[in-house]
């Protein structure tokens, strides 16, 4: 008589992860067929060598090329092939798999290495390991806002007037603490963060929900890119209507929130409690929320995971909580919305199971929602309107 294991791996085995083809870069696999992983620089089944190739947005696998050092795509047939080489951070404690093109100079250090400015102290115990966790995060970011077409110039070379770079720096034992930041395209990361036990007394200290060093990044970039996209842009008029006013005084502002908190009434209006704080912090968390939920969705559909497959009663925003109902891809941007919804819902519920935190632990208010569509259409190079009249009811 079979057991609940045997039925339950029968269900398994016939509605599982129907056979799809991916419609996003995060499912890879080998020449073997086997599945590979964003970080990986080597096929555990067939031992084949891997490297992500940011142009492609795909981890592929590798054969050596006609000259040492020099690396082709296994299924390469243009003639000559496109040869590649190793990140120069690949023996590295980072451990980087991209690739560069194999004319650059060597050492070359990829798209992403390229805009580190200050790595950590490598002659401190424990920064290896610091660093690798750093930069396991930092290339993933980089390689979603490739995908997304936005700029990602490095300010130490190919642009330092309007490029990004990355600080990650150790608090000095007798020194003032490394505050986590962002100014005029610099983000500077406390080492610390990377460190699980550390960071988890701080998220808990501050109350907050959620606190990862891939939200810190996104946080972050989000600022970079407010000055990028929206500061003396047609944009900048609409965001305040939407976010406020970024010239009140910033230092009162983060005074005011460390001394009294967040207002009361911040979990219907703001993405998060720290968001309620500034306009400007009030972007970069929706921002940082937009690319989540962007990485996230695109993730579960290259594993053959959609909203067809989440089986969720929950109730679907609407236009009418849209900033822009009538822009274009409104109702694309509103299924990928609700599909969010109804896919965190079955992940908090997975998490649940496994005792750990909530998933994603937010709950999107309407006027996030209008917030959340301003920053997509930024992002997808929509024209930005003429300002409205008198605010917009999500906009109050």
């Amino acid at each position: 008589m079979p057991t609940r294991f045997d039925s339950l791996i029968a269900r398994l085995r016939s509605v599982w992860k129907p056979a799809k083809q991916p419609t996003a870069p995060r499912a890879y696999r080998c020449q073997c067929e086997r599945p590979v992983f964003f970080r990986n620089s080597e096929c555990l089944a067939c031992k084949a060598p891997l490297g992500y190739e940011p142009e492609r947005a795909q981890v592929l696998p590798l054969k050596p090329g006609p000259t040492e050092g020099d690396w082709q795509l296994w299924h390469d047939t243009a003639d000559p092939p496109r040869l590649y080489r190793r990140c120069g951070n690949f023996d590295s404690a980072s451990g980087c798999n991209w690739l560069v093109p194999a004319a650059a100079e060597t050492p070359a250090l990829c798209d992403a290495c390229r805009l580190n400015r200050t790595i950590p102290d490598l002659s401190i115990a424990d920064h290896e390991a610091l660093w690798r966790r750093i930069e396991t995060a930092k290339r993933r970011l980089v390689s979603q806002l490739l995908a997304l077409n936005l700029p990602v110039k490095s300010k130490l070379g190919d642009d330092p007037e309007r490029g990004l770079c990355f600080d990650f720096l150790a608090s000095p034992p007798d020194g003032p603490r490394v505050m986590t930041g962002h100014a005029d395209g610099v983000i500077t990361l406390n080492v610390e963060e990377a460190d699980d036990a550390t960071r988890e007394r701080i998220r808990a200290a501050m109350r907050e929900p959620y606190r990862t060093l891939l939200g810190h990044f996104r946080h972050e970039v989000g600022h970079y890119y407010w000055d990028r996209l929206v500061r003396d842009t047609a944009w900048l008029a609409t965001f305040r209507e939407l976010f406020g006013d970024e010239r009140q005084d910033y230092a009162a502002a983060l005074k005011t929130n460390y001394e009294q908190g967040p207002p009361a009434d911040w979990p219907q209006r703001f993405v998060s409690a720290y968001a309620s704080m500034h306009p400007w912090e009030d972007w970069a968390e929706t921002w940082a929320h937009y690319l989540h939920m962007v990485d996230t969705v695109d993730t579960a559909l290259s594993f053959g995971i959609d909203a067809d497959d989440v089986e969720l009663d929950a109730e679907p925003w609407g236009t009418d909580a849209l900033w822009r109902p009538d822009a274009p891809g409104a109702e694309t941007f509103l299924g990928f919305l609700n599909a969010w919804v109804e896919l965190t819902g079955v992940l908090n519920e997975m998490s649940r199971s496994m005792g750990q935190h909530d998933f994603y632990p937010f709950v999107l208010p309407r006027p996030a929602v209008a917030k959340l569509q301003f920053i997509h259409l930024v992002v997808n190079g929509a024209p930005a309107p003429a300002p409205a009249a008198t605010p917009a009811p999500w906009a109050r």
